[in-house]
């Protein structure tokens, strides 16, 4: 069963018409460029950030189903809580991600932990995403627990990445303070795609 009863018909419209819209309304950048710094010295700042906050918009689909909603995300340290929002609650969620495990809250207000709230969390976006990994994904790093091959741009920030078997690409980039994160995230692999935008970013 879906979080919240989210059928894949319903789904798969709203997903096409998020895919859509796409990125109107995120934010320009602000404030003057920092210098160029190094890859290896952005990587180690980048993966020692602890805490952060994000509001935006997620995407998912296994290759038969979609599924889209608007995200809240406040990482702190290895513990995360992220708040899955949608039209008519379809899809809606509060799920924590951390050492004693994870933790699912359907839109019903049934909690849900362990093997369950995986299986749950597997069945509302069509597969588990990495979420251990995917704190650094989404900073623009790598995840320092399994090796790497990253693709730099021109300004040394993350294009692309492969790590235990995903694929990720960083299409865009904000400036926040004096550090370079990323707007839009598409992580993939084989038939598996989650799309992430950011619309804001708070460290």
């Amino acid at each position: 069963m879906a979080i919240g009863g989210y059928s894949g018909g319903v789904a798969a419209l709203a997903l096409a018409a998020w895919m859509l819209a796409g990125c109107a309304g995120t934010p320009a950048r602000t404030g003057s460029a920092p210098p160029v710094i190094p890859w290896e010295q952005r990587l180690t700042a980048l993966q020692a950030i602890g805490s952060f906050e994000l509001d935006g918009k997620v995407a998912a689909s296994d290759g038969k189903q979609g599924f889209s909603a608007g995200l809240h995300w406040r990482q702190r340290d290895e513990a995360a809580t992220l708040d899955l929002s949608a039209p008519l609650g379809f899809g809606a969620a509060h799920i924590e991600e951390g050492p004693q495990g994870l933790t699912v809250t359907t839109a019903q207000g049934a909690t849900l932990t362990s093997s369950a709230a995986s299986q749950e969390l597997a069945a509302t976006l069509g597969f588990e995403p990495p979420l251990g990994s995917l704190r650094y994904w989404v900073l623009g790093a790598s995840d320092p627990s399994f090796p790497a091959q990253e693709s730099i741009d021109d300004q040394q920030r993350l294009a692309h990445l492969e790590q235990d078997g995903w694929h990720v690409d960083c299409e865009d980039y904000a400036l926040v303070g004096a550090q370079w994160l990323p707007r839009r995230l598409i992580v993939t692999r084989q038939v598996l795609r989650l799309k992430l935008i950011v619309n804001t970013w708070r460290l």
